[in-house]
Formats: C-alpha cells, structure tokens, sequence
C-alpha cells in the first residue's frame, strides 16, 4: 500500500500512532541554498536545525524500538559541518537518536588497480574553484533508538573476489556473500532530460534505498516511512521491492506529480515485462 500525501511532513506525521513504522529512508533540504520548487533552501544555522529537530521528534515518536533510521546529508565546500553539526543536535537533544553506522554514498570515484589503470565511474557536479575539490560524496547517517538493532549484513553484501576466503574464514560460514562495508558506491542513473527525468534539484537513486532496505531487512509487514518524499524515489524503491506499506509527504505541487507519475509508469512497465 502506498500512500502519498500532499501536505507538510509535520502535520502529517502528528496523525500517525506511535511506534508504527519500521524504516525512515529520507533527505531533507540541506540548507545550502539549493533551488527547490517551493521550500527555500535559506534558514538561519540555528532555526534550520530547530526545524530539524521537530520533524526528527516525530520520526522518533513514530519508529518502533527495533527500526532504523536512514538519514541522508550532503554538505557543500564552502559549508561542510552542517551534516556533522545536524547530527550532534539528533543526538544530543531529547528525545536523542543513537548513530548506529555511518555510511558514506559514493557517487564518483577513481580507482588505480594494481596492473595500472586507472578507472573513473559514477557521476559528480563540478566545481569551478580554486581552493576546493569536487564533493564527490554524502552521509547516510543509520540512527536507531537503542543503537544495538541487528543488521542483515551479508544479505546486502558482496560477493568475493578471492573465493579462497569463502574456507579461509570460519565467519563465512560456507557462503559467498561477506560485509560491503559502510562504503557505497551507488550512481546516478544516466538520463536524457534532467527536466523530464529529473525533475528535482537533490534525488538519490533508487538502489541507495534499496541498500538501506536490504542491510535492515523487510517482511511481510515492513511500513517504510518518507517525510521528503521529493519525486518519489523511496516510494519506487518500496514498490518494486513489494514493501508492504509506504508513507511519503511532500509539499511541492511539482514534484508530487512526479512522484505520482513515477509510481504510475513504474506499475505500467512491470506489467508490459510480465506479458
């Protein structure tokens, strides 16, 4: 079941009972000054994370004692703390999260293997500076209540270059699948039109909340929670992942309508693969 809503995450999130989701999955305005449709991306430090800390009060009334919490924060050259600076106020301000893991969603990277290449994959927005670097990466923050809730890690895993590990390590236990790590080199997808297909100034891809899905683990009765639902991206991920429920707010005209074409297009292509 999904369910979009059309209105302030707040308000909304005020009407749903405690302890009765299992998964947030989200990306808030960063407050870098990005060109959103309708919220301004402008807020003083302090009233951004006050803002911040409300919205985040609710997340925690609403996640039962065993789910998890998938914060994804980018920073920006010329205001790179923000992230750290936001998380400290989750943490430490009551009702206060836990940091369970820290994982760092690679877009871009460069790679020299041992016989010399060197490899580039992903995709980045360059910079024109000369006393910065390309941001190449952001956070995803897993915050928990108890900050002990198991984590299927080999089910989100890699498989391994050296199969002679699979014997070599008692802690295999006979299977091919060890820990990816807290490092997550995940894409962009690539497009035609960033109007047509993009329509959001700050998306993440699809597989990047598929990972947050698979490392927690779902059932047959998993509610996966968005406040930002944006254009709809953790909503997609739930449905081609057969969630059992969804629950996305946003306020922007714009970007719900994509959203809601996006899950609509989604529908209609599996059901042209099926036939």
């Amino acid at each position: 079941m999904i369910d979009l809503h059309h209105e302030d995450c707040l308000a909304g999130m005020r009407a749903m009972p405690d302890e009765s989701v299992d998964l947030v999955v989200t990306s808030p305005p960063y407050n870098i000054g990005i060109n959103y449709g309708t919220y301004k991306d402008t807020s003083k430090r302090s009233e951004f994370i006050r803002w911040c800390h409300e919205w985040a009060t609710e997340v925690h009334r609403l996640l039962k004692p065993g789910g998890s919490f998938f914060l994804n924060l980018g920073g920006a050259p010329k205001n790179p703390l923000l992230p750290h600076q936001l998380l400290l106020a989750l943490t430490e301000e009551s009702p206060a999260f836990i940091l369970q893991n820290t994982f760092h969603w690679i877009k871009s990277i460069t790679i020299n293997t041992r016989k010399g290449e060197e490899i580039s994959a992903g995709h980045f927005k360059p910079i024109n500076s000369k006393r910065f670097v390309n941001d190449c990466h952001e956070y995803i923050f897993h915050l928990t209540k108890s900050g002990d809730v198991p984590l299927q890690r080999r089910e989100a895993g890699v498989t391994y270059a050296d199969k002679s590990n699979i014997k070599r390590w008692a802690h295999t236990d006979g299977n091919d699948k060890r820990c990816r790590g807290n490092t997550w080199f995940m894409p962009y997808d690539t497009i035609m039109s960033r109007d047509k297909d993009r329509p959001h100034p700050a998306t993440f891809p699809v597989d990047l909340v598929k990972q947050c899905l698979t490392i927690h683990g779902v059932t047959g009765s998993t509610h996966l929670l968005d406040p930002f639902l944006g254009i709809g991206t953790s909503a997609l991920a739930a449905q081609q992942m057969k969630l059992a429920h969804f629950t996305g707010f946003e306020i922007d005209d714009g970007y719900f309508a994509a959203a809601r074409e996006r899950l609509e297009a989604d529908l209609e292509n599996t059901s042209s693969q099926l036939i």
